[in-house]
């Protein structure tokens, strides 16, 4: 064994010194450095450089084309001028500066072309990687909205999707473009260049921090700040930090809020009042018009009733406008409150939002927080002047203004229309609509009947200039004298006789004749001219009652129609007997003067 090893460490040290003898015979075949051309410089520097390695260079010159940069080993190469300027064309980095770049390639004249976009790349995909494996947040930009979620920049372009922006779906996810944010990677594919982001699990740790220091902090009558994170009709919902909370629309203001997004924004940060902590349900009710004094306290003393004040019109509905007298008061002037005598279809055909109005208050209720107000009493009411102007009794000129199936409307003052009802355009013609007689724009006369002042109704009457033709009727016409007349109409019930123009008498079928008569057309058409016996007039229902059957001779009564049915007998009965006797007479001569 001994010897063995002995002849073992002999043939070692003889491997040795042959391996030494070769390593210095190669050591003696190359040449020095110094004795190195610069082409066989450059080419040893490359073999220590590889394509597609990553290294460290320094810039050594910045023309308008390229950027040289030494890689080490005397080696440099260029980088595209586009590569380093920014979206405005500017270059952030100096000649000395270290930068890390990609070797890429050669060009055909030889030249080593580097880059440090392909540099930053490769670097980003080994961040990833680290990211995805070992639950690291990276930071990146959201570059844009795309289908699905948002386009997000982290060194290459990743996709977050809709679903794992939030804890909580997002509508709006505009609002997130532009915005530099921290990101988990929940896997990517280089070779597919496929990167997925999420922020689900990030914002969710981010809220139950913020939650936790928001539950120290709250307490019932705190002032605190929040975020508006939605708006709806009932009311606010505030963002207080981990924790939301509701702005009931009551709760907004002491004046009248109708739309809060009118009003408030999304994002917008908003101070207000914490009214109620349920600290097991974390349910939260906040205030924003308790930061302010109650402007309803006293508002009687500060407004009473018949002041003459000022406001802002703030609002216009059908029914009237809405006047602020002062932050969080607002009265209503209805539209019939608007004018006296100028008729008003909508309120925007007067006033417009914004403009500053005279109002006298009518009447202030703190409890239901309404003021009613008045633009109208502003001015005198010309209706109190209407009834000295024209007491009832007198004689006015007007034009027809409208026509309706109940009456004519005249006008007799600007903005002032009287009322001719139907009734009392005729005394003798039935009028079945005014439009039969009268025409817009027409000049009549009327006679001022009534003006009531407080409900602002003017009546007139056209048939009273006239003397009313019913009066002297009774006396013209006594029961039982017989007129004359025309027949107007034919009724179920009866005929209408006219027997002076425009007055009329009704002959009931029971008074047409003493024959039995199933329709009154059976004897008289319209138009034929018939005799009537008065029997009553009622001049204040404007009746005339007639019968005809009463101007026929009397028909003859039953015994005075037995008793001439047997005389018609008997004188028959004589008759025949004359004439049989005549008759054989006649035979007899007859016979005699044929035997002679």
């Amino acid at each position: 064994m001994v010897n063995n090893n002995n002849t073992n460490l002999t043939k070692e040290k003889e491997v040795d010194a042959n391996s030494s003898a070769k390593n210095a015979a190669i050591q003696s075949s190359q040449p020095k450095e110094a004795d190195l051309s610069f082409t066989e410089l450059y080419e040893q520097s490359l073999d220590q450089l590889k394509y597609g390695d990553i290294a460290k260079g320094k810039v050594v010159q910045i023309t308008p084309d390229v950027v040289m940069v030494d890689v080490g080993w005397k080696t440099e190469g260029f980088i595209p001028i586009k590569e380093l300027q920014d979206a405005q064309g500017n270059i952030n980095i100096s000649v000395g500066d270290d930068i890390e770049v990609f070797i890429d390639k050669r060009d055909s004249d030889g030249n080593l072309i580097l880059s440090r976009d392909k540099a930053a790349s490769l670097k980003v995909w080994d961040d990833i990687k680290n990211a995805c494996e070992n639950n690291i947040i990276m930071k990146g930009t959201v570059i844009e909205k795309v289908k699905g979620g948002l386009s997000v920049d982290i060194g290459v372009t990743a996709f977050l999707p809709g679903s794992q922006i939030d804890t909580r779906p997002i509508k709006d996810l505009d609002k997130f473009v532009g915005q530099k944010l921290d990101f988990n990677v929940l896997k990517y594919d280089r070779k597919r260049n496929n990167v997925v982001l999420s922020r689900r699990s990030i914002v969710s740790t981010e809220r139950e921090s913020e939650k936790k220091d928001t539950l120290k902090n709250i307490d019932e009558g705190s002032i605190v700040e929040g975020v508006i994170k939605n708006i709806t009709d009932y009311g606010i919902f505030i963002d207080l930090g981990g924790i939301d909370g509701l702005l009931h629309v009551t709760d907004i203001s002491w004046g009248r809020i109708a739309k809060p997004a009118e009003t408030f924004h999304k994002g917008e940060k908003i101070n207000v009042k914490v009214m109620s902590f349920d600290r097991e349900k974390e349910r939260v009710s906040l205030g924003l018009k308790q930061l302010t004094d109650n402007p309803w306290e006293h508002i009687s003393e500060r407004y009473p009733v018949g002041a003459l004040v000022e406001g802002k019109v703030v609002n216009l509905t059908d029914y009237g406008v809405f006047v602020e007298l002062e932050p969080g008061v607002e009265g209503l002037v209805h539209i019939s409150e608007m004018y006296w005598t100028r008729e008003i279809k909508h309120p925007s055909k007067v006033l417009n939002v914004g403009e500053v109005v005279s109002v006298v208050v009518l009447e202030v209720n703190p409890d239901a927080k309404r003021v009613s107000l008045s633009l109208k009493q502003t001015s005198p009411n010309p209706w109190e002047k209407l009834s000295e102007k024209y007491p009832v009794g007198t004689v006015v000129k007007g034009s027809v203004r409208n026509i309706t199936n109940f009456g004519v409307f005249i006008g007799i003052e600007e903005g002032i229309d009287g009322l001719v009802h139907v009734s009392d355009i005729s005394w003798k013609h039935r009028v079945a609509h005014p439009s039969e007689f009268f025409k817009k724009g027409q000049e009549v006369e009327a006679v001022v009947l009534n003006i009531d002042i407080e409900n602002e109704k003017f009546s007139l009457g056209i048939k009273q200039i006239e003397k009313n033709p019913w009066e002297d009727l009774p006396q013209k016409y006594a029961p039982g004298s017989v007129v004359k007349g025309k027949i107007t109409n034919f009724t179920d019930f009866g005929i209408f006789v006219e027997i002076e123009e425009g007055i009329e008498g009704l002959v009931h079928i029971s008074e047409i004749s003493q024959k039995r008569v199933k329709t009154s057309s059976e004897l008289y058409s319209v138009g034929d001219t018939v005799s009537a016996v008065v029997k009553s007039i009622d001049a204040n229902l404007k009746k005339i009652r007639l019968s005809i059957k009463e101007t026929e001779v009397p028909a003859p009564s039953q015994s005075q129609a037995s008793s001439s049915v047997s005389n018609q007998y008997i004188n028959n009965q004589e008759n025949v007997g004359s004439n049989l006797a005549q008759a054989l007479a006649e035979v007899k001569i007859g016979t005699q003067q044929k035997d002679e």
